[in-house]
């Protein structure tokens, strides 16, 4: 087979598909065969996906397949078949690893599935006998056959590294990399508990890898490693590599477990440069039925003192999962207030997943759990949890992506919590989303001049008192977030023209045009920065994002 072609279809056109170029070097490496890679994403047309392919004249397809992308794959491959009859076409990935009998039996027009770790899979399937070729199921006689697991890679500095130069020149893109695989944890939610074994790229080869990021334009990579810090000598490691080679303009995304990290590493990451290094956290719950039930532990205390440490400069997410075991809606509500406490930039909220081959899924009838039967296999309810509750959680993802997410609402929405809410969050953004609800808006797309107007309206529609407070903070929030184009009505846009020329001169921007192009001016009637009753101005530099304020106003 001379024409082998490799396929990625993303959730987004920004993404990148690492396993299809991880296929394709390890192959290139040990053969002289030359895959192709085609990557485009859901958002395109089936029909010009399909052209596409049919343009590249493969002689076999395979697909990487994954959640997001599975009911996709399965179309084009339908109508792949019908133009191309004689192509073998094949998937590997998650989505078919698991039950592989039951989907090869339903989907004829599939010839072969890989499970498990694809590169030796791939190469043997190549360059042998399809009988000797352990990790592939296929068609023979009629009948579905299947040779065993293919053992794992043990020394993964064997695999190229993935990317080409030109590729990295992207930088528009988000790059993914991996320095390890597999998961010790046991979360019975996760695909990953499944490989309980974890291998390393030696740290050599990883610094070498990361040194090629480093030195390309690139803005965001992301580290699939499931738990990066598993290992404190390694990892430190490679951090203190990261800062002896930081740039500017780079961000490192990992997927760290919070409540392991001792005094020594915090004192280094204090050290970090802000928005150089990003981390994911998984809380999901702070219930201890619900926690004993996933096989997770969190160790409440040590996990808020690790947050609070690293927050000032490690731009943070936090994870929960709505619809675990014993989960209440009003437990979910604490785990949401204890998220909120720690003030990450994003507080993620996931809906749980019944994936094929964890055991999450053999515990279904346990929990008389009820969910969408196609991907991506989200909950609809269980016997702790209501299709109800589990509406009501996401319309409140909804506001909560509007009104914390965006970082748009940083003083208004927490002045708000903070004095009509007794630091109850939760309680703010079930109101607010029951508001949108009322009047029709979670079901349209909105403006951001109009979320704004739209907190003004839900502070009126509450009847709250100190509105004039509260319009000095929503005011603030409106001109951090940028030079506005439109001014809502209820800003009142109040300013000394000369001392805003003077300001301009004095921050060295080359002429006052341009100073008024790149910032703005503002009279508060509170001191927002401070919190008192005050009357000052402030200056928002639109440059670096900064904010001078400026007192003794009369």
């Amino acid at each position: 087979m001379s024409k082998i072609l490799l396929v990625g279809i993303n959730s987004q056109y920004v993404h990148t598909n690492i396993s299809v170029r991880y296929l394709k070097k390890f192959i290139e490496a040990n053969t002289n065969l030359k895959p192709e890679i085609y990557e485009t994403n859901i958002n395109n047309q089936l029909i010009n996906i399909i052209k596409d392919i049919y343009e590249l004249e493969p002689e076999i397809v395979v697909f990487s397949t994954y959640i997001w992308n599975k009911e996709y794959v399965f179309d084009i491959i339908k109508e792949l078949k019908k133009i191309l009859p004689n192509v073998k076409i094949a998937a590997g990935g998650p989505e078919v690893s698991y039950e592989w009998e039951n989907i090869m039996k339903e989907n004829e027009n599939l010839d072969y599935i890989f499970t498990g770790e694809g590169e030796k899979i791939l190469l043997n399937f190549f360059t042998k006998e399809i009988e000797e070729v352990k990790g592939v199921v296929y068609r023979k006689n009629n009948k579905i056959m299947y040779n065993g697991v293919e053992e794992l890679i043990t020394d993964l500095d064997i695999i190229p590294f993935p990317y080409d130069d030109s590729e990295l020149q992207e930088y528009t893109k988000i790059f993914y990399y991996e320095s390890s695989r597999g998961c010790p944890f046991n979360c019975s939610y996760c695909m990953s508990s499944i490989d309980k074994t974890v291998r390393y790229y030696s740290i050599e080869r990883t610094k070498k890898d990361l040194k090629r990021f480093i030195d390309s334009p690139i803005r965001l990579l992301k580290f699939v490693d499931r738990t990066f810090n598993l290992k404190k000598e390694r990892y430190l490691e490679i951090w203190k590599f990261l800062l002896e080679n930081y740039r500017k303009g780079i961000t490192f995304h990992f997927e760290i477990n919070a409540n392991i990290f001792d005094d020594e590493t915090l004192d280094f990451l204090e050290q970090i440069p802000k928005g150089y290094f990003q981390f994911e956290i998984g809380v999901q719950t702070i219930d201890p039925d619900a926690m004993k039930s996933i096989g997770r532990v969190n160790i409440l205390d040590k996990l808020e003192y690790n947050v609070k440490r690293i927050n000032k400069n490690i731009h943070l997410h936090l994870d929960l999962i709505a619809g675990l075991p014993y989960d209440t809606y009003e437990k979910f509500k604490k785990s949401f207030n204890y998220v909120y406490n720690l003030k990450p930039e994003m507080i993620q909220l996931g809906f749980l997943k019944l994936l094929k081959g964890t055991k999450m899924y053999d515990e279904i009838d346990k929990y008389n759990y009820k969910y969408f039967s196609k991907p991506p296999y989200e909950v609809f309810s269980n016997n702790f949890m209501s299709f109800a509750d589990i509406i009501k959680l996401k319309n409140l993802e909804q506001v909560l992506d509007f009104y914390y997410n965006s970082e748009f609402f940083e003083k208004s929405v927490e002045w708000i919590i903070k004095n009509y809410y007794k630091s109850d969050s939760f309680s703010f953004f079930e109101d607010i989303s029951n508001y949108y609800k009322e009047l029709g808006y979670l079901k349209i797309n909105h403006k951001t001049i109009s979320i704004f107007n739209y907190l003004y309206d839900f502070f009126s529609y509450k009847n709250f008192e100190n509105k004039d407070i509260f319009v000095e903070y929503l005011k603030y929030d409106y001109l951090k977030m940028g030079k506005p184009g439109v001014y809502p009505l209820w800003l009142e846009d109040k300013k000394d023209g000369e001392l805003y020329d003077t300001l301009i001169k004095n921050k060295n921007y080359r002429t006052v045009r341009e100073g008024h192009k790149n910032s703005e001016f503002c009279s508060f009637n509170w001191n927002v920065l401070e919190d008192i009753e005050e009357k000052v101005y402030i200056f928002f530099d639109y440059r670096d994002n900064s904010c001078d304020i400026i007192k003794n106003v009369d």
